[in-house]
């Protein structure tokens, strides 16, 4: 476990190798679970100011669930999350000529349309946060549909950390990213020298 400033991180995020693999997944993380992706409060409002920018990426049946629903809905726990099709796929995801999913947000944003890229949580899966009262907890989340993206980064040596560098910088900034692979060559560099 790494402790930086009010943030508990899990061994896995060092040690698990991960690479997502969207030629074989096909975005599945954005068809299966349980409910829409967690939203933070804040998030709520972003998504109800950018929706004109982001309406014309989206399939109609994401727009007719968000003009039932909202651009935001709350799931059985009561947590914020985005809206999913019948029980399915996220209501911003969309399929690309080749049958993977994309998000219609980070569509938006890669043309320039807004400046908000996608939800934390999608950006840095599969790392998931809890938040408590004095910390978060970062931890990487074990599910079988990423089976290929642990094969890919298996083969290409790269670390959960490392893959998703931009959003845990985004999520809390350079000098903390910075600070989490100091920690992390010190750790490796103490293993190597015993």
């Amino acid at each position: 476990m790494i402790l930086i400033e009010n943030t508990c991180i899990s061994d896995d995020i060092e040690d698990q190798l991960f690479v997502c693999d969207l030629e074989k997944c096909k975005g599945a993380c954005c068809v299966e679970g349980d409910s829409g992706a967690p939203l933070d409060e804040e998030e709520c409002a972003i998504l109800d100011e950018i929706y004109p920018q982001v309406a014309p990426y989206l399939t109609e049946a994401g727009k007719a669930v968000i003009a039932q629903e909202g651009t935001y809905t709350k799931d059985w726990e009561g947590d914020f999350v985005t809206p999913v099709i019948d029980g399915k796929e996220c209501a911003y995801a969309l399929y690309d000529e080749r049958g993977i999913l994309k998000c219609g947000i980070e569509q938006a944003y890669n043309d320039g349309k807004i400046a908000y890229k996608k939800p934390i949580s999608c950006h840095l899966y599969p790392i998931r946060i809890t938040k408590y009262e004095q910390y978060h907890a970062l931890n990487y989340d074990r599910w079988s549909i990423c089976s290929p993206a642990c094969e890919l980064g298996s083969h290409l040596g790269v670390p959960v950390y490392k893959f998703l560098k931009e959003p845990l910088t985004r999520a809390y900034g350079p000098e903390w990213y910075q600070q989490l692979t100091q920690e992390i060559d010190e750790r490796n560099a103490a293993k190597n020298n015993s």
